[in-house]
């Protein structure tokens, strides 16, 4: 693509504007003996401008490879040059997007007058051009294959823009646009003078076989468009109308003789979808980030790859995939679900605390009033005790529930980690899990209102230190009311035991904490609370929890951890 474009020493060369028909008729004389293969003449010649009238139209009558130039479009409606025919006449409205910017080019519309009547449809000046260099070339205009409504050259479709393309929405040029590809280079087309022309300073291999435009490129013309994807323009985001025309022609040139992409975008499902991969990937985010940083540092390199892939995407492919909405639905859901899963956690481990707090106050209870309750309504029922002695223990009971009560509300109050055994014995849990151990195990053991403690002979303790800094309070705690309550059951239930042993050792690389006993025995293999809540902490530590009968007598509760495991 050649652009002839007169300016402003033209203006003053030639010291008439608008420039005399004799003049253009002149130029057009002069260009047709360098041979290009068509010549578009991007000036209104509805109306002579003498002198030269004439011959002008002469010049066009003789010349079948010069295309005119109309204004259908309102406002500003312009004729075409007299005496041309429709086929060599092209219109050159522009679309207008709604921030006065021209970034369309419409190729092809019906006639506005008479819309029904298809042997009157309008082809721009760029496609008239077009079609006349491909057919010095051979190749004619065809229907597209995938696309009817589109046209396309040796059988490469030109991309239309749809009502929904890219990043428009219900947009209607009322015929067949395309969305424009600037070659953003300092000099995308040869440009030379109308003087230049007619003084004969231009090679003649420079436009035969091309495209030439004819035209202004002057500011005093007003023929001047808006556009901010040009960079290097002499014009602050302004762009020669000529100089549009001509990036037009040159796009569809490329597309169908370099494969040089024309820009086209996705359909409505494709756009879709692809949003939706955005959005659940989201939402994925917001799931797995566990705090609120990370979330805004994950969103951010996601948003960052869909920037890329939205200009990998364009620059490679000429694909224009819908980025905005892509952060939007990665800003909404990311954030948005990042906050609810927070929210959720939070509930989850009050609803946790919760969880611990009943089962830790029943697990006082169980292993303190209620024994001294049982332990009173075994008497009462046999009669065997004297009235005083029975009155003692529920006196012990009542101290023993109020004391429990002023416990669990110190706790509730203050940020003091503590445990209160069933003997009355506070525990304070930041000490070494071994000293715990062994105060629960000397506590326990001294009981008096566990009748099977009474005939053991043999009581063996071993607690190996351990580093329990993984451990959180929460599992000291249940470790501890494990112990507690292993050796609570020997007292309950180990009839004629005379040994128990009670041991923290490593083995296999875990630390097993046992209760061995020679009573006689599990009796009933119903589940308590006590092992359902054991069997949970088992699993909280990533461990096991054991209770079963040893042979030929006895019993063994075992709790067995890795220690140098993280929770």
């Amino acid at each position: 693509v050649v652009i002839v474009g007169t300016d402003e020493k033209d203006i003053e060369w030639i010291k008439q504007y608008p420039i005399p028909d004799e003049k253009i008729a002149e130029l057009l004389s002069k260009l047709e003996t360098y041979k290009p293969l068509a010549i578009g003449l991007d000036i209104f010649k509805n109306v002579p401008v003498e002198p030269g009238g004439k011959e002008l139209a002469q010049v066009l009558q003789q010349n079948n490879n010069i295309i005119g130039i109309q204004k259908i479009l309102p406002p500003g409606e312009t004729s075409p040059p007299q005496n041309l025919p429709p086929e060599r006449v092209g219109f050159v409205d522009l679309p207008i997007d709604n921030d006065s910017k021209n970034r369309r080019y419409l190729l092809f519309t019906a006639n506005p007058n008479n819309p029904n009547n298809i042997n009157e449809d309008k082809y721009s000046l760029a496609m008239r051009l077009v079609i006349k260099y491909f057919q010095a070339k051979g190749i004619e205009l065809e229907t597209g294959k995938n696309d009817p409504n589109t046209m396309r050259f040796r059988g490469i479709e030109l991309p239309r823009i749809t009502r929904n393309f890219g990043g428009y929405v219900n947009v209607d040029d009322g015929g067949l646009s395309i969305l424009m590809n600037f070659r953003n280079t300092s000099k995308p087309f040869h440009v030379v003078s109308l003087r230049d022309i007619l003084n004969g300073k231009v090679d003649a291999e420079l436009l035969r076989d091309r495209i030439v435009l004819v035209g202004n490129r002057n500011t005093s013309t007003g023929d001047i468009f808006y556009t901010s994807a040009l960079r290097n323009l002499e014009l602050n985001g302004q762009i020669y109308g000529i100089d549009y025309h001509a990036h037009a022609i040159g796009q569809i040139l490329s597309n169908v003789i370099d494969n040089r992409p024309l820009l086209h975008s996705w359909g409505d499902i494709e756009e879709y979808a692809w949003i939706f991969v955005w959005g659940f990937l989201a939402i994925a985010i917001g799931r797995l980030t566990q705090s609120f940083w990370t979330n805004i540092l994950s969103l951010s390199v996601a948003a960052f790859g869909l920037f890329s892939c939205g200009y990998v995407m364009l620059w490679m492919w000429g694909i224009w995939i819908p980025v905005a909405p892509g952060l939007l639905i990665l800003a909404v859901n990311g954030l948005g679900w990042s906050a609810f899963y927070q929210y959720d956690k939070f509930l989850r481990s009050q609803i946790k605390e919760r969880q611990n707090t009943i089962q830790h106050t029943f697990t006082v209870i169980h292993n303190g009033p209620l024994q001294t309750l049982a332990y009173g309504l075994k008497h009462l029922r046999a009669k065997d005790i004297p009235y005083e002695e029975l009155v003692g223990q529920f006196e012990k009971l009542d101290r023993e529930i109020r004391e429990l009560g002023d416990f669990l509300k110190l706790e509730a109050l203050t940020t003091e980690e503590s445990l209160r055994l069933g003997s009355g014995l506070i525990l304070e849990l930041k000490r070494p899990l071994h000293d715990l151990l062994y105060e629960v195990y000397s506590s326990t053991l001294e009981r008096k209102d566990f009748e099977h403690f009474k005939t053991l002979k043999v009581k063996i303790r071993n607690f190996e230190p351990i580093d329990d800094k993984y451990l959180t309070t929460e599992h000291k705690r249940g470790i501890c009311l494990f112990l507690e309550e292993a050796l609570c059951n020997v007292g309950k239930h180990a009839q004629g035991v005379k040994r128990v042993q009670a041991s923290g050792v490593y083995s296999a690389n875990k630390y097993n904490l046992s209760v061995k006993d020679n009573g006689s025995g599990i009796k009933s293999k119903l589940e308590n609370k006590g092992t359902k809540y054991f069997k949970m902490l088992a699993k909280q530590l990533g461990g096991e929890f054991r209770r079963e009968s040893l042979s030929p007598r006895g019993t063994i509760c075992e709790l067995r951890w890795k220690p140098t495991k993280e929770f």
